[in-house]
């Protein structure tokens, strides 16, 4: 099945089995390794990217859910310009250790501050419940989350 979307603000066409995994079409179709698959059922928040403004996870996404969408991946958040801020404050704020929940935990915190800029703490963790960090204790991702909702200013 021909399949058009746009992939990180680029129009995409890829012919492609319908019931494959969007994870497997982008790690081994497309080559964009930054989205993880940690568990391959949906827990651990890996493999989260945003679907027109929603994060899903791409572990249990069919491509043929993306038809006419946009999809955006960790590759898509820096620009020519530098790194999305999101980016930057987890670089400043220490929150990546290993790096393997970082896309995921950075696409669900994009998602949460492109609706809403003044959070608390609260929700925050609640907003980032999906995603599993075995390493950093989750106080340097929240740190950095606040980080970046104070540089991308107030939500207009």
């Amino acid at each position: 099945m021909k399949i058009e979307w746009l992939l990180n603000g680029r129009p995409i066409t890829l012919d492609v089995d319908p019931g494959r995994m969007l994870l497997d079409v982008l790690r081994n179709e497309l080559g964009l390794k930054g989205t993880k698959e940690g568990c391959g059922r949906g827990e651990c928040g890996a493999c989260t990217v945003i679907l027109n403004g929603q994060t899903v996870l791409s572990c249990l996404t069919p491509v043929s859910k993306v038809q006419g969408r946009s999809v955006t991946t960790i590759e898509g958040l820096a620009t020519d310009e530098g790194l999305h801020p999101l980016q930057q404050a987890f670089l400043e704020a220490g929150a990546v250790q290993c790096g393997f929940c970082t896309p995921g935990m950075i696409l669900s915190a994009k998602a949460l501050l492109d609706e809403h800029r003044s959070l608390s703490e609260q929700e925050i963790r609640e907003a980032i419940s999906g995603n599993l960090c075995r390493c950093t204790g989750y106080d340097k991702i929240v740190e950095a989350i606040k980080r970046a909702s104070t540089a991308l200013g107030p939500k207009e």
